[in-house]
Formats: structure tokens, sequence, C-alpha cells
């Protein structure tokens, strides 16, 4: 039976991390413009939502199925508290940070979303780096990282994920650089001299200085 769970654990932890990249790349093409018009970014929206929600289900599984593993050495204890495994300290605890962090930006957003939008953004955005965290666990502790499918399926996911963020950085960098460029072609208001107090000056006629001096005498009085 305890062959079971070690495969149960390996093949979930595998699924899992695919769909945390995959729902990682439908987050950010949700405003990405280089998608194309064919997708609308409701449907990202609603993708990315569905793979997040499948991950967090699929990473509770690889969790359960290394409890349920006698040979993994890995209890409660080392599940909630870093640092808490032995020989592993570093790996577990990267898995257990990227563990709290996915639930948070979950239970954050479903079934409501939950607090201010600056405070629920700041959240939602920590899973990137709990993102590279799996990835970093994985390649710690996985049994499979000297094996050349590990390797090259590591690599894909590290592309998947680095190609929409370069996108969403350019796509911030080019919207920064239009409002700049507008700003500085912007109209600058220039302010007109006061009228002349001269009844017989047509309204065509600048006012000299002495007309100036007029008005500054007459406003005094």
């Amino acid at each position: 039976m305890s062959d079971v769970w070690w495969y149960v654990s390996r093949s979930s932890g595998v699924v899992a991390s695919v769909l945390i990249v995959a729902a990682l790349v439908a987050g950010l093409c949700v405003k990405a413009r280089a998608t194309g018009t064919r997708r609308r970014p409701n449907w990202w929206l609603d993708l990315h939502n569905y793979l997040g929600g499948l991950a967090f289900v699929f990473t509770l599984i690889h969790v359960v199925a290394v409890y349920q593993d006698e040979l993994s050495g890995i209890g409660l204890t080392q599940i909630l508290v870093p640092f808490t495994a032995a020989g592993w300290e570093w790996g577990i605890t990267w898995g257990v940070v990227a563990l709290y962090v996915f639930a948070a930006v979950v239970f954050t957003t479903w079934p409501r979303r939950l607090g201010s939008r600056r405070t629920w953004l700041a959240i939602h955005l920590l899973s990137i780096p709990a993102t590279v965290l799996v990835g970093v666990h994985a390649w710690m502790v996985g049994s499979s990282r000297g094996d050349l499918w590990f390797q090259v399926l590591l690599v894909v996911l590290v592309g998947l994920a680095v190609y929409p963020l370069v996108l969403r950085l350019f796509a911030a960098m080019a919207k920064r650089g239009r409002r700049a460029a507008r700003t500085a072609t912007a109209p600058v208001e220039r302010s007109l001299p006061p009228p002349c107090p001269r009844s017989d000056a047509s309204d065509s006629a600048p006012c000299t200085g002495a007309d100036r001096e007029l008005v500054s005498v007459g406003g005094g009085s």
C-alpha cells in the first residue's frame, strides 16, 4: 500500500505543478494584447480560475498522499511547520510556503473576493514567486529530478511561465511610455493679459505700459 501512495504523491505533484503553471499563464494572459482578439479577457479569467482551483485540489491530493506514505517520513508537523523535515528542511519548506500562499490566493477569491482590491491583488501576485518555489521544491526533493523527461518538463514549464510575464511587462512599459508622451505633448495654457482700460481702444490694439498703470491705479482706488 505504501507503494501506491508513493505513486499517487509523485503523479499528483507533477500534475499539480503543470496546472499551477497553466493557471499562472492564463492569469497573465487576461490583459495581454499579444493573445489576439479571438479569446476575450473574461475567457482567460474563467480559465485561470478553473485551472487555479484544479491545481489546488491536486496539491491537496499530493499532500495527503505524502502524509499517507509511511516511507516518506513526513507527518503533520512537517506538512504544516517549515524547517521541521529532517534531511529535507529547505526542500520541504519551499513546498509548505507555496501551499500557504496558494491557499491564501484561493480562499481570498473563492467563493467570493475578500478585502479591498489592493489587498487582494497583492496576495494574488504572490502566486508568481510561489510558482517559483514549487519548481524549487520539485527539483530539491523530487524523485525524478535526474530523469530526462523531468528536466525537459521543467524547462518547458519555465518557458511557458516566462513568456506571458514578459508580455505583461512590455505592455506595462509601453503604456507608461504612451502616458508620458501624452503628458509631454499636452498644450500649455497661457494666462491672457488684462484688458485695456482705455475706452477708445479697439479690441485689437495692444495695451501699453501706461495703460497697465491705469489698471493698477484703478484697482488701488
